[in-house]
């Protein structure tokens, strides 16, 4: 049995889910609604081609779609933008100037270009993006459903014992995270994702909670788990909220990381070729994407890295010529790098962020900050960039309208692409879980699967 939660797959109903059946009957919820949800939340999983692992580049702030992955080289100049398009290996698909390594690896990627949720807010798409559900806004950062991060760690759980499932890097308790949106919501703190936040670029870099602490050897460590799987155990068996459940699941899986050497040497970029790392890039983004190879070559399920600063209301041109090659190497490497080991066929790379920019470049920024222009928040349309897990190869998906301003041809919703990504990791999208006010919540939402990108 994988790291699922056992309980969900137990044919009857233990002392502990009589507990809580009493305290969901007061808000409404009967037995046989909520066995129901419990026979639904046995991680149904459905034949997948392989045992996938996940790298989602998160670009928080929101990327221009015009600048990236879907440039309009033949519309007017406010509208097209300050760069040029260049041609892919993959003839009648472009990309900006600023991305030669993608278009050298386009036969290897597909691109999304009608993916759209029509809204601008930074928090509200965010969550959307991640979930599938439009939940949380500005006025309320408390993430409502879990992300299908922590989904498929909860329902895969991680590929080997003594990794965590699910690790987050470099930014992951940036500003409306911590982990927020990237977290586990209902499903409890044992899926949240393992903080390997910092710069892996720096020499001083260390993992937290990695590390003994003073004066405690891995014996001593076994005698205070001892300890502590006897403490308040009344307590625990009476618990209905799942919270306690939860925190023995994160303990466990913190012991075996802390006590094993498998994760120390994973996060250890010293054992990789200087070399490499300098193709990389020895810069914060480019070791992170290097680390993240590193996760899943040691078994980690899903690994997001969350580049952040794409929110551009200015600058365009300045920041699209500097942070853009910065991507470019670090995501061109990281496909090249899975390909060349025989693990691209394996893992998903997924670069995506919470909405799109307007498709006419405003009049100079917002106020108090550089007059140049820029583009603002547009969430009618935007692309989204995905190799390898078997997914299609050297294909433009849908598209946009001749200005960038909404889809034209199949129009993608994230939830859409969700239970795309859940089908080709063999899980069901009409799994549910029971969320705080005791309903059942299926994983897919309302979405549909996208044919043209499982091939």
């Amino acid at each position: 049995m994988s790291d699922v939660d056992r309980r969900t797959r137990c044919p009857g109903p233990s002392r502990r889910d009589l507990l809580r059946v009493g305290t969901l009957g007061a808000l409404g919820l009967t037995l046989p609604d909520w066995l129901r949800a419990k026979a639904l939340a046995r991680s149904q999983e459905i034949p997948g081609p392989k045992d996938l692992s996940v790298i989602l580049v998160w670009l928080d702030g929101g990327p221009p779609q015009h600048e990236t992955y879907d440039p309009k080289p033949m519309a007017p100049s406010e509208y097209r933008g300050p760069l040029q398009a260049i041609d892919t290996a993959v003839p009648g698909i472009q990309v900006s100037e600023m991305l030669p390594y993608h278009a050298r690896l386009m036969d290897r990627m597909s691109v999304i270009r009608s993916m759209h949720h029509n809204n601008g807010d930074h928090f509200a798409a965010a969550h959307w993006m991640l979930t599938g559900y439009l939940g949380s806004n500005a006025a309320n950062l408390a993430p409502q459903y879990p992300s299908a991060a922590s989904i498929i760690a909860k329902m895969k759980g991680a590929k080997r014992s003594g990794m965590p499932a699910y690790v987050g890097l470099p930014n992951t308790h940036s500003v409306g995270l911590a982990p927020g949106y990237h977290g586990a919501a209902y499903l409890g703190v044992a899926y949240n994702p393992f903080s390997a936040d910092g710069d892996p670029n720096s020499e001083g870099y260390q993992v937290p909670n990695l590390a003994l602490p003073g004066g405690t050897n891995v014996d001593r460590l076994d005698g205070r788990r001892g300890l502590l799987a006897t403490f308040d155990q009344a307590r625990r068996d009476a618990d209905a909220t799942g919270l306690m459940d939860g925190l023995d699941r994160f303990g466990a899986q913190a012991y075996d990381m802390i006590s094993g050497p498998a994760a120390r040497a994973a996060f250890d970029l010293k054992k990789e070729d200087p070399r490499l790392r300098d193709r990389y890039g020895r810069h914060q983004w480019g070791q992170s994407a290097l680390l993240a190879r590193r996760m899943v070559e040691a078994g980690v399920r899903f690994v997001t890295l969350t580049y952040g600063g794409w929110d551009w209301h200015s600058s365009l041109e300045k920041l699209s010529r500097s942070v853009l090659p910065v991507l470019d190497n670090a995501v061109g490497s990281l496909v090249e790098d899975l390909e060349t080991r025989g693990m691209l066929d394996s893992t998903v790379v997924i670069v995506m962020g919470e909405f799109g920019r307007t498709p006419r470049i405003n009049a100079g920024g917002v106020p108090g900050a550089d007059p140049v222009p820029g583009r603002d928040h547009w969430g009618e349309v935007m692309s989204v960039l995905v190799a390898g897990g078997g997914f299609a190869q050297g294909k433009a998906i849908g598209a946009s309208n001749a200005r960038g301003e909404f889809p034209k041809d199949n129009p993608i919703k994230p939830q859409d692409f969700l239970v795309t990504l859940y089908r080709a990791m063999g899980l069901d999208p009409d799994t549910a879980f029971v969320n705080r006010a005791g309903r059942p919540v299926t994983i897919g939402s309302t979405g549909q699967p996208i044919q043209d990108l499982l091939g």
